[in-house]
């Protein structure tokens, strides 16, 4: 009897076994809001807000590690074993406010992938708006969706680090201002800042999909991933998303501090590199903003509609027609709130905000019981070292969601 080798995976297929739910999460949490609030704290306040970022990065990372390992341990969806541990109420109020925050942020990402095509071609913003959301839908269509968009955020991701790192190259960075940036320090009415850059990186909504991508990894793969190989990916994925945070902030750092250039829109970064670095780095910028708004795009939607489609039973295969519909949904409704309103309405970021308030913690606490019960994760459990700077993360979780409550009701 012939014993018949089976084929090496080619280099690409390796890595995207490796890269590929890291990857996504790091290009759906990189949206323009993240470019913006990451290019303000350049502009504002220097380098020395670089620290944030590795804070934001490490917890992120402490989760992401830890919905990733459910991914592995089980089979059943995260939110099937939340139903199971505490309940049908728990796991709806879960699926639902996710789809309803991924619904109303939606709009922001719609904008900013329209701007960062329309401000390089001179065209009508709104055109571009249908246009990418169309094409958004039709990618849903393809038969292996999930092969497509591990292969489609790998691309755009290639895409943000060569804008930005390249940006951030062409412009020479004082050694000495860079690493100082590193040691913590909170200059003069720096913390609204602080704590949004916080809010926004260290998504606990994007860590808990973590889950969802290494499940759909491993349904994908002929052989089940090692367990350290899928960690790694996670972990390297969000490195890659501090490293786009920070050289964003270097740009900015470097270029519009010195001269005093307040920023409140990704968009006006790349104009005002236009006349300190030449149309070649503003257009390269643009380029960047594209690839994070058209991965957010993508990404919220899909998380959005997917976990609705897990949240009424239909599963989270991104082929069923239910999910399908409700991914279309997302995009359909945050395109509307775009060309309505121009952008995101300051009542739908009030509904959002007031939901995410009370989920993110909620979500967190939930994430930490479920990948700490030795019942459902055996070996996998969580250690107690993760134990101890998951609760530090919980502790910060907190803070923010009281933090953007006062925001909110002051």
């Amino acid at each position: 009897m012939e014993n018949k080798l089976e084929p090496k995976p080619s280099l690409l297929k390796s890595w995207l076994s490796i890269l590929g739910p890291g990857i996504i999460t790091a290009a759906l949490v990189f949206g323009p809001s993240k470019m913006t609030i990451t290019s303000k704290m350049g502009a504002d306040y220097g380098f020395s807000l670089l620290w944030v970022v590795v804070v934001a990065i490490f917890f992120m990372m402490v989760f992401t590690n830890m919905s990733a390992r459910i991914g592995i341990a089980r089979d059943e969806s995260l939110l099937v074993l939340i139903r199971q541990k505490f309940g049908k109420t728990t796991s709806i109020i879960i699926g639902l406010g996710i789809f309803l925050v991924a619904t109303c942020f939606q709009s922001g990402n719609a904008t900013g992938v329209s701007i960062s095509v329309s401000e390089a071609t001179g065209t009508n913003p709104k055109i571009w708006i249908i246009v990418f959301n169309v094409i958004g839908i039709l990618l849903l269509f393809f038969k292996s969706f999930y092969a497509l968009l591990e292969k489609l955020m790998l691309g755009l991701i290639i895409l943000m680090l060569f804008a930005f790192l390249s940006t951030a190259i062409m412009i020479k960075t004082p050694a000495q201002d860079f690493f100082l940036g590193f040691i913590p320090s909170i200059p003069p009415s720096s913390v609204g800042l602080i704590i949004a850059f916080t809010a926004s990186c260290f998504s606990i909504v994007g860590a808990f999909y973590q889950s969802y991508l290494v499940q759909s990894r491993r349904k994908l793969s002929a052989n089940k991933q090692r367990t350290e190989r899928q960690i790694i990916g996670s972990r390297i994925g969000i490195i890659i998303l501090g490293i786009m945070s920070a050289a964003v902030m270097i740009c900015a750092a470097n270029t519009l501090h010195p001269q005093g250039i307040k920023l409140n829109s990704a968009a006006e970064m790349g104009r005002a590199l236009e006349p300190l670095l030449g149309t070649y780095a503003s257009h390269l910028f643009f380029i960047g903003l594209f690839g994070a708004s058209f991965s957010s795009l993508i990404g919220n939607a899909v998380l959005g509609g997917s976990l609705l489609g897990d949240t009424f039973g239909f599963g989270n295969d991104l082929n069923h027609p239910k999910v399908k519909l409700f991914i279309s949904l997302v995009m359909i409704f945050g395109s509307a709130i775009a060309l309505i309103f121009g952008n995101l309405p300051l009542e739908l970021i009030v509904f959002a905000q007031s939901i995410t308030i009370f989920l993110v913690p909620f979500i967190g606490i939930i994430l930490f019981l479920i990948a700490n019960d030795k019942e459902i994760m055996g070996a996998l459990r969580n250690s107690p070292l993760t134990r101890l700077w998951a609760i530090l993360g919980l502790i910060l979780l907190v803070f923010l969601a009281f933090s953007n409550l006062y925001n909110l009701i002051k």
